[in-house]
């Protein structure tokens, strides 16, 4: 009879994990961190990323027991975290067997835990017991899973970019010498056999200099030219994904997937600090999600689907260091959101996809800035119509099509993108040339919302 009912578990979390499949066509995780005193209990966050947002999994940086309860049986994906100071004990197989059978077991299938990461960032730590029983620990914890009948649940360990030593050009990508052929080869082998995937934090954020901020932002650039390949990479975060696949593929092991497990942009920081804000941080990540949807890969990995984690799913008061740290979130501890991603669902009922505000009259419309170029005004049209904007009004026929120039369409998409994009005044930035106004710019049949 025990025999049965697990079976059954096992069926029933196979076919829940066919329908998610058929559903997502992309997969957007969050990290849920819980460094605050003023954060919602579990189980409204998970309501809450069920119902309202298109997140479909989380990592979370422990085995919180609360939060694996709150997430049975919702559907989303649950990433769990060995902490760091456990992984030499981990090494050993009974240690690892009694870490499953208190932390895994319990709440799986109804939980649906994916993948255990071991530790976080331990290459960056320098801590020689953690770096050598690392591979050893993934590779115990894999085997005690398997003996306890887990069969579904991957193991890896997520990675700084410092873990390179060559990231530029993206194709020169380089592992660490003397972890290269000690750490990550034996990993990668692991990984391999296991078939769970490689985990890297690229963060351009770290990468920011006033000189590459468009690069860094996924911002109109003249870009960085790999002069072994002939590409021209147009954001840092492409490059920094290539140049780890690189790595990962001088060592023989080009095959092994990528998840990206953290990434993100805070939107609060110290004064004196140009990299961060909240148009920079909504800009990011909303780019990043509309990337993520599309699949297009890199330039290295072209039509490569990225499981991708952002950083972080609430501000978190409590979070020692600078202001950023306090300031990675989507969202506010009630919920509303920090700034618009593209996260949200729509607010009809079985709707989905990003959130787009419906349209009401407002008071401040959004407009070209005078002496913009006409070549700077189409790439503003070009960027908003790509992004959600109706623009078939200024199109031939349409309501706003005359008169037939390139400021007078500009402006209609510009206000309309500004509009359907959460009405904050970085929306109406489009890289310094866009104007908020209380004079309606409405004329003729052509009506501004």
């Amino acid at each position: 009879m025990v025999a049965k009912t697990k079976l059954f578990h096992h069926l029933l979390l196979l076919v829940s994990s066919l329908l998610h499949l058929s559903t997502t066509t992309f997969a957007i995780g969050v990290n849920y961190g819980t460094q605050g005193n003023n954060l919602p209990p579990p189980s409204q966050v998970a309501n809450f990323i069920k119902t309202q947002t298109i997140i479909d999994s989380i990592k979370i940086f422990d085995t919180n027991h609360d939060i694996l309860n709150a997430f049975a049986n919702s559907g989303i994906a649950v990433t769990v975290t060995v902490g760091n100071g456990d992984i030499p004990s981990l090494a050993n197989l009974n240690s690892a067997r009694g870490w499953v059978a208190a932390n895994i077991a319990p709440f799986h299938p109804q939980t649906r835990i994916n993948r255990i990461v071991v530790g976080n960032e331990i290459m960056a730590t320098a801590n020689k017991p953690w770096i050598s029983n690392l591979v050893p620990a993934m590779r115990t914890i894999h085997k005690a899973l398997v003996l306890a009948g887990i069969t579904n649940v991957q193991v890896t360990t997520p990675h700084s970019l410092g873990i390179l030593s060559i990231s530029e050009p993206p194709s020169a990508g380089q592992f660490r010498r003397g972890f290269d052929r000690a750490i990550f080869a034996p990993m990668l082998q692991f990984l391999r056999e296991t078939k769970s995937p490689f985990m890297v934090n690229p963060y351009p954020y770290f990468g920011y200099s006033p000189n590459m901020a468009n690069y860094a932002l996924f911002k109109r650039n003249r870009g960085v030219h790999d002069k072994y390949t002939g590409i021209t990479y147009t954001n840092m975060y492409d490059a920094m994904l290539d140049a780890t696949y690189s790595a990962m593929r001088k060592l023989g092991y080009g095959d092994v997937g990528i998840v990206v497990g953290e990434t993100g942009w805070p939107s609060v920081c110290d004064p004196g600090q140009p990299a961060c804000s909240m148009e920079n941080a909504a800009w990011f990540n909303g780019n990043l999600v509309r990337r993520t949807s599309q699949g297009k890969g890199t330039p290295l990995m072209p039509n490569r689907r990225f499981e991708t984690y952002l950083f972080s799913l609430f501000n978190e008061n409590l979070k020692p260091g600078p202001t950023a740290e306090r300031n990675w979130g989507l969202f506010r501890p009630d919920f509303s959101p920090v700034y618009d991603a593209g996260i949200l669902r729509k607010a009809q009922s079985g709707g989905g996809g990003r959130q787009r505000p419906r349209p009401t009259p407002g008071s401040q419309w959004c407009v070209p800035k005078p002496g913009v170029s006409d070549q700077a005004l189409q790439a503003n049209i070009d960027y908003a119509c790509s992004n959600g904007v109706d623009c078939k009004p200024i199109q031939l026929g349409g309501a706003c099509f005359n008169p037939n120039n390139v400021r007078s369409h500009a402006s209609y998409v510009m206000n309309l993108f500004y509009q359907t994009h959460g009405r904050q005044a970085f929306n109406c930035d489009f890289s310094n040339t866009g104007v908020l106004t209380a004079a309606n710019p409405s004329h003729g049949t052509c009506r501004y919302i």
